[in-house]
This record gives structure tokens, sequence and C-alpha cells, in this order.
């Protein structure tokens, strides 16, 4: 399907999303809130069916975060990427989608771990890389590490 006519799909499904033609993909934005309500109808939409989520990640704004996700159908062979805009900084949260894509559970563990952001409902949302103990979000861009001496 043509990028125009998914970004037709998506903004009858959710007026508040926009849409951007990036350098590789088609890029969706969609507060925090509208994210999951999109992310399954984007998943299980007979004309959408992104049924592979091959990649996550996260940016710090300073003032707000945005979760990324790549998707891809591999029955009608098109990509997007969904992000979820969270404006909270100080305590973010997005729904989880582990549920919909199963590589979103530790793609989101990763993200909690190194951003801070929470996944509502996940079933297991915990440290992934760093200790237990460990303070902090390193990828946070107002992160301080003094002992391992991190620079931004």
């Amino acid at each position: 399907m043509e990028n125009e006519k998914i970004q037709q799909f998506i903004s009858n499904w959710e007026p508040e999303a926009s849409s951007a033609l990036g350098a590789q993909f088609l890029e969706i934005n969609v507060p925090a809130a509208k994210f999951r309500n999109l992310a399954e109808k984007l998943r299980f939409d007979e004309q959408m069916l992104f049924d592979y989520l091959f990649n996550m990640t996260c940016v710090d704004w300073n003032d707000h975060f945005i979760t990324v996700y790549h998707l891809h159908s591999t029955k009608h062979n098109h990509s997007l990427v969904l992000k979820a805009v969270i404006a909270n900084h100080d305590n973010p949260e997005v729904d989880t989608i582990c549920d919909i894509w199963k590589t979103a559970e530790l793609l989101e563990r990763e993200v909690y771990d190194l951003f801070g952001v929470r996944f509502n409902n996940h079933p297991d949302l915990r440290r992934l890389l760093l200790a237990d103990d460990w303070v902090g979000f390193p990828l946070r861009k107002d992160y301080k590490d003094e002992v391992n001496m991190v620079i931004r």
C-alpha cells in the first residue's frame, strides 16, 4: 500500500495523529493516550497487518519523550515508524504493546531501563541491562554520572 493511502487510513482512525514522509519511512506521531488504540488497528486491520515490530527506541527531547516503533507488514510489504509522544517528562508513561507484538516485551524493558519510561500493564517491567540497584536512567539528557564520566 502506498504511504498516502496509509496516511489516509490513519487520519480517519485517529485525527490527532500527524504524519510526515521521512528519509526512509512514513512517520506517524500520536499522543501517548491515543497510541495503544492506533497500534491495535495497525496490527489487526486487514489492509494494514503490521505484523512485525522490528525495532523500538526512545528519544529524550528535554521536555518530552517519544517512543519510536518500526513496523512492517510481511503480507503487504509496507513499513512505517509509529511514534508515541509522551508529554510528561517527569513521569513518562505509555501503554504497553507487548501483547500486540511479542518483541516489544524486551524492547520496552530496555527503554524502561535506559530512559525510565513506564509501560502500563507490562507483565514484567524491570531492569534488563543495568543492575537492579542502579540509580537513574543513563540515556536521559539530564543524567549525571560522576563515577564513569559520561559526557553529553
